[in-house]
């Protein structure tokens, strides 16, 4: 019995490196950028920690390009991952797309030569040739305080690991605010409407345009062979922010995104998931936070008030970051002022 036990046990450990094994395979790491291989051709990328980088941001590798979701956040950032995509193609960046306007997501963008096309939403041109630099949503990403909340935790933890781990943070915040300086705004030199096809060395793209949802330049990039659905920051595997959504239309645009024809969805932040039950989850997340947040308002309470007594722990099993009462306040500040100052869609 005790060597049955034993030959069971090396089975199972002998399958779980297997498996790991495996899963390694399907991920390549150089420089700053972690290259996980979804489909034949089709990557995720995301940072390996030595650098910020803003977004996750896809690659499709046809016959003779590669096309870039997303070119992060820092013109150094973008150059880096043109270097590190060295790893898994030796093909050239031709295309590149813009899930939304968010700096995160596309003050890379300027890197690009004439050769390589940069796909973005009408919208998100014009509020690129704006002043996009001067949001509440960029500018916290700039705050000094960032970098003396880390300062002040390194100083108060005795714990090694987690030292190590805030100042390899504190690092890459200081080289992402000198990174910044560098940062010309570079709106798309082909814009979108509602949808486009993309015919490229064997490869099929849909760019579409669902509605008004985390910004109103949000596209989604469909695979339809591969049932793969690329959604920007529109849905993401975490808690998508909200500073400059548009709450009530968000969840119908999220039920039109479940309209469409995918399995798996590579998002803008967090990972990789399948299925479209996370979505459904989110569109629930958002009723709540629109509901209790309108109580509120309609109570006359401030919206920095609010921010602290919404209550969103029955969704901490969708979202585990969510660890407590109280929201981002940038969300309910925007709830507050589309009440105030409604924006019609264009």
């Amino acid at each position: 019995m005790r060597g049955r036990i034993a030959m069971l046990f090396l089975v199972v450990v002998v399958g779980w490196l297997w498996l790991d094994a495996g899963a390694q395979l399907n991920v390549v790491v150089r420089g700053a950028h972690r290259f996980e291989r979804v489909a034949e051709g089709i990557y995720y990328t995301t940072a390996s920690g030595t650098m910020t980088v803003g977004a996750n941001s896809p690659v499709i590798v046809t016959d003779s390009e590669a096309m870039i979701i997303d070119s992060q956040i820092t013109p150094a950032a973008a150059r880096a991952m043109v270097q590190d995509l060295k790893a898994v193609t030796d093909k050239p960046v031709r295309y590149v797309i813009d899930s939304h306007y968010h700096y995160d997501h596309s003050h890379g963008n300027q890197i690009f030569g004439s050769d390589v096309q940069v796909i973005g939403h009408d919208n998100a041109r014009k509020r690129m040739l704006g002043n996009v630099l001067e949001q509440y949503t960029y500018l916290t990403s700039i705050d000094p305080s960032r970098a003396a909340t880390l300062k002040q935790r390194i100083g108060e933890t005795s714990d090694a690991e987690q030292k190590a781990a805030l100042e390899r943070n504190l690092k890459n915040q200081l080289d992402y605010l000198q990174a910044v300086k560098e940062v010309k705004v570079t709106p798309p030199n082909l814009t979108v409407n509602s949808r486009i096809g993309l015919y490229r060395g064997g490869r099929e793209l849909e760019i579409v345009y669902l509605g008004r949802g985390h910004t109103d330049t949000d596209l989604v990039v469909l695979l339809p062979k591969e049932r793969i659905a690329m959604t920007g920051d529109l849905m993401e595997s975490v808690i998508s922010y909200m500073g400059d959504s548009y709450p009530e239309e968000w969840i119908a645009t999220l039920e039109r995104l479940k309209g469409l024809e995918f399995d798996t969805v590579m998002p803008g932040h967090g990972v990789v998931f399948k299925g479209k039950d996370h979505i459904t989850a989110f569109q629930r997340y958002l009723r709540s936070f629109i509901d209790q947040t309108n109580k509120l308002r309609t109570a006359g309470v401030s919206a920095d008030d609010a921010a602290r007594r919404i209550d969103l722990t029955a969704f901490s099993r969708d979202f585990p970051q969510i660890r407590g009462v109280g929201v981002d306040v940038a969300g309910v500040r925007r709830i507050y002022k589309l009440a105030q100052e409604p924006e019609p869609a264009q």
